[in-house]
Order: C-alpha cells, then sequence, then structure tokens
C-alpha cells in the first residue's frame, strides 16, 4: 500500500524543529499550538505526537540542541594564550556564532520563562558551563594583573548580554562590516575590564621593588 502523503514516515526532527523554532520566534510559545506546528510541516496534528511528546518537550529539545551547539563549538575553537587575546577571541567568537542562530538565540533567552523547572534546571547547567568558560578567562587576567574586576560572575553576565545584542540590530548589508562590529565589541569588552594604565604601571614598580 502507497504511504499516504504527510505520514508520520516522512516527517524528520529537522522539519519539525525548523517549524517550532519558526513559530515560536515568531509569535511566542504559549501562543503557538501543536496544531499550527503541524500544519507549517504540513501534517496532522497527531502525527507531530509520534515524534515529540509534547509542545514543552519541542521548546527544551530546541533550547538544549542550541547550548549544545554553542559548546562544542567553543570547544573546537582555536584559544590563543593570555588572557586578554583569549577574551577577544570568546567576543568574536560569540557575536559571529549567534548572528548566524538570531532565531535560536530569541526563543533561547525570551522563552526561558516557560520552561518546566526541571528542564529550566537541565539548561541552567548548559548556560553556566558557557559562562563558566568566560570566567575562567576574566579570573586569569584577574589573577595576572591584567583585568581589573570588581565582580567577575556580574561581569561575565554583563559581557554576554552585551554581546547578545547584536542579534537584534545587526544586518548584513548595514552600515558596518561583521569583522567591523567584531572589532568593535572587542575593544569594547576590554575596555570594561583591563586595568587602567597608570594602576598596572604602579602594579609592576611595587612588584619590582618587592622582588629587590
Amino acid at each position: 500500500m502507497a504511504r499516504k502523503t504527510g505520514s508520520h514516515s516522512d516527517i524528520t526532527g529537522p522539519r519539525v524543529r525548523a517549524a517550532a523554532l519558526k513559530l515560536f520566534a515568531a509569535h511566542g510559545f504559549a501562543a503557538v499550538s501543536m496544531r499550527q506546528i503541524a500544519a507549517e510541516v504540513g501534517v496532522q496534528a497527531g502525527a507531530l505526537y509520534l515524534y515529540t511528546p509534547d509542545k514543552q518537550s519541542l521548546l527544551f529539545d530546541l533550547m538544549r540542541d542550541h547550548m549544545q551547539a554553542v559548546l562544542d563549538a567553543w570547544g573546537a575553537e582555536d584559544k590563543p594564550e593570555g588572557p586578554v587575546s583569549e577574551l577577544e577571541t570568546f567576543t568574536r567568537f560569540h557575536i559571529r556564532f549567534h548572528l548566524e542562530r538570531p532565531e535560536e538565540v530569541f526563543v533561547s533567552y525570551m522563552e526561558l520563562r516557560n520552561l518546566e523547572p526541571e528542564n529550566f534546571e537541565a539548561l541552567g547547567v548548559m548556560r553556566r558551563e558557557y559562562e563558566q568558560e568566560l570566567e575562567t578567562i576574566l579570573k586569569r587576567g584577574q589573577d595576572e594583573g591584567v583585568f581589573d574586576v570588581d565582580d567577575i560572575k556580574l561581569t561575565t553576565l554583563a559581557l554576554i548580554a552585551m554581546l547578545n545584542g547584536v542579534t537584534t540590530w545587526y544586518k548584513p548589508d548595514g552600515r558596518l562590516s561583521l569583522a567591523r562590529v567584531e572589532a568593535i565589541y572587542s575593544d569594547m569588552a576590554g575596555k570594561a575590564v583591563r586595568m587602567p594604565r597608570r594602576k598596572e604601571r604602579l602594579r609592576k614598580l611595587e612588584a619590582q621593588q618587592a622582588s629587590e
């Protein structure tokens, strides 16, 4: 017997996730029904449940997959020596990676409130793992005397929030190229945490005098 058009055998994970992501980003999780997602895919609503138990699971899968992609990509990034260069690399990586995925970024941050507690905690573990990468860079810079950071955790969250903002306004055909945006933002991030030059000179002088 020939398969019916739109039967569950033709549904793939990527098609369902792409439809859900598009609708969640455009209308918000709460406003989107499984029926709407099914219509976007082109199947009966009941067919979706052969792929995912419910809408909550679909949202969590989207957000988890996004965070895992971030962690994997950062793990594969070539990292230079020294906290100053590491911070620049992190800044450029974060902007470049997330600009290619504006819908994922929007859903990952705007729909956190709609995750059930267990899913919220699981995603929080992954987010903290990524934040820890930046915290480690800032702490290393602090320990080496090149960064002056009052609160590393707060500064980490502030820098990531600043970098995420690029996805809300950047346009490939706009006034600034991606390379220029990366350069400006990495410079701003550096200035936000770099020890003032006069203070750095005094620290080095004190260290030199202590060693004599």
